[in-house]
C-alpha cells in the first residue's frame, strides 16, 4: 500500500471520529420508578390509623352485640352511636389532611387518592348505618364500615409501591 493511500485512509478514519458527538443517540433505558417515602412513621399518618384501628374495634364489638338477635328484628340502638359518629367525622377530616399533606409534597403514588377516597366513603358509610332498619341490614352496613377502617390502617402501613 503506498503512503498516499495510508494517509488517505487515516484522514478519512480522524474525519469520521468526532470527541463532542456521540456515536448517535443513546438508546432510551427503562428506568424503575422511585420508589416513595413510607409515612407510617410520621404523626399525622400514626394518629389515622390509631383512631381507625380503635374505631374498627368498636364497630366489630357493634356486631358482635347484633350476632345475638333476630336478624329481622328492628334495628337496634348501638351504645354511645353519637360519638362514634362524631369520630367518623373526625377521622375522615383526618384523611383528607393526609390527601392534601400528600397532594402538597407532589406525592404520585396512589396512596394520596385512597385516602380522598376514604374520607368520602366514611360519612357514605356512617349514612348507611344510621338508614338501617333490620338487624341484617344494619350488620351489613357494619362490615362494610369495618372493611373501611381496616383499609385505613393498611393503605398507610403498607410498604409504598411506585405509582402504577
Amino acid at each position: 500500500m503506498s503512503c498516499d493511500a495510508v494517509a488517505f485512509s487515516a484522514m478519512l478514519w480522524m474525519a469520521s471520529f468526532n470527541p463532542g458527538q456521540g456515536a448517535g443517540p443513546m438508546p432510551a433505558v427503562a428506568q424503575a420508578p422511585a420508589v416513595p417515602a413510607s409515612v407510617a412513621g410520621e404523626p399525622l399518618f400514626i394518629d389515622i390509623v390509631k383512631r381507625a384501628r380503635q374505631l374498627k374495634a368498636q364497630t366489630e364489638a357493634y356486631r358482635a352485640h347484633l350476632a345475638k338477635a333476630d336478624p329481622a328484628g328492628a334495628a337496634a340502638s348501638l351504645k354511645a352511636f353519637d360519638a362514634f359518629t362524631g369520630k367518623i367525622s373526625e377521622l375522615a377530616a383526618l384523611d383528607m389532611k393526609g390527601h392534601l399533606t400528600l397532594k402538597e409534597r407532589g406525592a404520585v403514588d396512589d396512596l394520596k387518592c385512597i385516602l380522598r377516597g376514604i374520607s368520602q366513603d366514611l360519612p357514605e358509610k356512617l349514612s348507611a348505618m344510621r338508614a338501617a332498619t333490620t338487624i341484617k341490614a344494619q350488620d351489613l352496613a357494619l362490615r362494610d364500615m369495618a372493611y373501611l377502617l381496616n383499609d385505613n390502617v393498611e393503605v398507610i402501613i403498607a410498604p409504598p409501591r411506585p405509582a402504577a
